[in-house]
């Protein structure tokens, strides 16, 4: 073995790695959020979250990014901590697919189909099939599916060039004198865990170790310390992820750690233990790359099924490691951990979307009250809800930037859309409730009140307003074009009722039934809840530009006019919310 098969070899690993990266990151951008809705809805009992944990380490090929997403979940306050133990374990199981995968490299047959089972025959075919989707395909989706082919074949190209690069080192003496260290079990855990933890992936360490036992020079005792080492060596991703959170998600890494060492200590303990009296005879046969898979597997299985049901435990020891409580912040949460999982981070911001436009509403509803019932308190919770919402505004917006600079699916995207356009609107609407609030303090300040008929004209104008605000928001957090599709109507109601109110207005000046003084607070009320309809129609147009990508919002609002469903939807409103008879 020279210079050049060690710079194969690293090249080699370069692209196993880099395959593996490609892969995953497609997977997980098809499967979008479902992932962190899975994780909600199935993390209620511990064998749950482990098949969850298998399922979705399956899915997106990659524990690393399992764990990662935990940590930022958990920091975000989405997830509890007991709930990512069985997830954190299923995990452990899912990541020894690819090490089956791999292990098909080696075999040996004369039967056609047989050997079209081996990944470096079928593997160009993929990576041709891949390209093609690639370029050929305008649908995301297809793209996605293509990257995931490419990725694939690329790491089984990886794959080949490691195993090429170390065929020589069979013949070479110095490496047999070599691998009868390995011999000592403490000394292969060792390996396998700084190994795995250098390159921060256990089925790229699981992958040289196959590569090397091609070669014939690898035994079962040399090789199983070493893949009880690589499990500890993959904890160091999660140790980094935990860099700069709050406690809760420290303890995601502690819980990782502690159920790697501890099980591989038991392990150790109880095989090596027991062959002290039980000779374990095939210790010095040699092992292949399906054997190494077959162990990889059986030591996660058996470690996960030993510490199960020691969750609770488990997770008092990593409180006991990491103590103190968590302050997490109640209103806003985006931690940007989850921008290695792009799908998550963006079903996270729908989520705090919708806490943002719930905000918003309760805030008009807030301010609405203050016009009859006026409460020191509740002004100084409407001021509070504003400044909330400007965070809320400051922080998505930034952060939903930083998303759409990230792989993400083209659902993904026209729901990135979706939430820029509408996150200004809920911050418009918490300003305008603010402006209800100061109209309302001045008529409190300053002991005014409306005529009975300009009261009576309002309270049918605020009945109008809380229906579009309930509609534009429902249908924002259900992700319904068809509610949408009525905002406007409902939209042009309150247009019409304004003007009316105005005009009523400017006669009872005309008449002396209400004063200059009173006019002005009126004119303000009308000005702002006009104000607050029209962003509610925005809210809505965004819903249906989701929907269809191809929609202009200034012609989709035309065009919706021109239509005599529009018209009739109107005439119904208006029946609804009729004004008294002018006094």
């Amino acid at each position: 073995m020279d210079i050049f098969s060690v710079f194969t070899l690293c090249g080699g690993l370069a692209f196993f790695l880099y395959g593996m990266t490609v892969m995953s990151k497609s997977l997980e951008k098809m499967a979008g959020g479902k992932l962190e809705q899975l994780l909600k809805r199935m993390t209620s009992n511990p064998f749950k979250s482990l098949l969850l944990g298998a399922g979705i380490t399956i899915a997106i090929q990659s524990s690393s990014a399992m764990t990662v997403m935990l940590v930022g979940l958990v920091n975000s306050g989405v997830m509890e901590l007991g709930q990512t133990i069985g997830v954190i374990m299923g995990s452990n199981i899912g990541t020894t697919l690819t090490a089956w995968i791999l292990a098909m490299t080696g075999i040996e047959s004369e039967n056609v189909f047989v050997n079209l089972l081996k990944p470096e025959n079928f593997s160009p075919l993929l990576a041709l099939a891949g390209v093609i989707l690639i370029m050929g395909s305008k649908q995301q989706r297809r793209r996605d599916i293509g990257r995931i082919l490419v990725g694939f074949a690329i790491l089984m190209y990886g794959m080949e060039l490691m195993s090429g690069a170390v065929s020589p080192l069979a013949d070479m003496p110095e490496f047999s004198s070599l691998l009868t260290a390995f011999n000592n079990p403490l000394l292969g855990v060792l390996v396998g865990a700084v190994f795995t933890g250098i390159i921060q992936s256990s089925a790229a360490s699981v992958g040289i170790l196959q590569a090397l036992a091609l070669t014939g020079s690898i035994t079962y005792g040399m090789a199983i310390p070493v893949i009880m080492g690589q499990n500890i060596g993959t904890c160091v991703t999660a140790l980094i992820s935990s860099i700069g959170v709050n406690r809760n998600a420290k303890r995601v890494a502690v819980i990782h750690i502690s159920f790697n060492i501890i099980g591989t200590t038991i392990c150790l303990l109880i095989f090596y233990g027991v062959g002290m009296f039980v000779p374990f005879s095939f210790l010095d046969d040699t092992v292949g790359a399906l054997g190494i898979a077959f162990c990889h597997t059986v030591f996660n299985v058996f470690t996960t099924i030993l510490l199960l049901p020691f969750s609770r435990q488990l997770e008092k020891l990593a409180r006991a490691v990491v103590r103190g409580e968590s302050k997490a912040e109640d209103f806003a949460f985006l931690d940007p951990l989850l921008l290695h999982t792009p799908s998550v981070a963006v079903s996270e911001c729908v989520s705090m979307a919708n806490r943002m436009g719930a905000l918003a509403r309760e805030n008009v509803q807030l301010a609405i009250r203050q016009l009859s019932d006026y409460q020191s308190s509740r002004e100084e919770q409407i001021v509070s809800n504003e400044d909330k919402l400007d965070i809320y505004e400051d922080r998505l917006g930034s952060y939903l930037v930083e998303i759409s600079q990230h792989g993400v699916s083209m659902d993904d995207i026209h729901t990135v859309s979706r939430l820029l356009h509408a996150i200004g609107d809920f911050e418009r609407v918490g300003d305008h409730a603010l402006n209800l609030q100061e109209s309302a303090q001045e008529l409190h300040d300053k002991e005014l009140c409306f005529s009975s008929g300009a009261s009576a004209e309002l309270t049918v104008l605020l009945d109008a307003l809380q229906d579009i605000l309930d509609k534009a928001l429902a249908s924002f957090q259900t992700d319904d074009a068809a509610m949408a599709a009525e905002v406007e109507p409902l939209e042009e109601t309150i247009d019409r009722l304004t003007e009316e109110l105005r005009v009523r207005h400017i006669r009872r000046l005309q008449t002396g039934a209400c004063t200059i003084q009173l006019g002005f607070v009126f004119n303000d009320l009308l000005t702002n809840l006009e104000r607050i309809s029209d962003h509610c129609s925005n809210i809505a147009v965004s819903v249906i530009e989701e929907q269809d990508d191809q929609v202009d919002r200034h012609s989709y609002i035309q065009d919706l006019k021109d239509e005599g469903g529009f018209n009739s939807q109107l005439q119904d409103n208006l029946r609804k919310y009729r004004l008294p008879a002018r006094e």
